[in-house]
């Protein structure tokens, strides 16, 4: 066992660092990619579990090299979804006002009030509906996620009266996206209130900052792996 720790070491090693950093073009910055980092990781369970379960040296080498390849495959097949479907609503949500944040394989789309709603109303604004619309698009392309709607709001005025008005800007939002097509199953909203904020109360930014509505979309990777696993 010690060797087949030695031998690995520099395997997942070698798979990760080279397949989590991308240089982009434009900025010279050096980026992650989340599709590499899925597959290094799945390259590095996949080579374990191949090297586990060869006898010899050589047969163990071998197998631990079919098995990074296979779990390369494996692991960058959610990464890769979740990367499409991102690149889709920065470009759709570029002048929009809507942010676009990536963490793991969830991405969230930051929808401040100044963009979905008027002042103490749980309407979509006309500007609100066009971007949705982009939205809903990329989401009936890419059925396999979930969709988690939540709403805030600042702490100005009554506890109780911010919670519903949370719950039903996070409803406005989830209704616009099921008359688009987005089924039922796929979706849930929750209110917030002020119980979660992102910056200071004490400042005008702040509180604007506090007033959003967030969707938050999660691989359903079961389905991904399923349906990657017949193409």
């Amino acid at each position: 066992m010690p060797k087949l720790v030695r031998f690995m070491s520099p395997l997942a090693a070698v798979i990760l660092v080279a397949g989590c950093a991308t240089t982009d073009p434009n900025t010279g910055e050096t980026r992650r990619n989340k599709t590499a980092t899925g597959a290094g990781i799945g390259a590095a369970v996949g080579a374990v579990a191949g090297a586990l379960s060869g006898d010899g040296s050589s047969s163990r080498r071998d197998r631990a090299l079919i098995g990074a390849a296979v779990g390369a495959a494996a692991g960058g097949g959610i990464g890769a979804y979740m990367d499409r479907q991102e690149e889709e609503l920065r470009e759709r949500m570029q002048g929009t006002g809507i942010g676009v944040e990536r963490s793991g394989d969830d991405i969230t789309l930051n929808m401040p009030d100044s963009v979905t709603f008027d002042f103490d109303s749980s309407d979509l604004t006309n500007e609100a509906r066009r971007a949705l619309d982009d939205v809903t698009e990329v989401l009936n392309a890419y059925p396999d996620t979930r969709i988690d709607i939540a709403g805030h709001t600042d702490s100005t005025g009554a506890e109780d009266y911010n919670q519903r008005l949370s719950e039903r800007r996070a409803e406005s939002v989830g209704t616009y996206l099921r008359q688009g097509g987005i089924t039922s199953s796929r979706l849930s909203m929750t209110g917030y209130g002020e119980s979660r904020p992102v910056a200071s109360n004490d400042t005008d930014s702040g509180r604007a900052q506090n007033r959003r509505v967030e969707i938050t979309l999660s691989p359903i990777e079961e389905r991904i792996e399923q349906r990657q696993s017949t193409q």
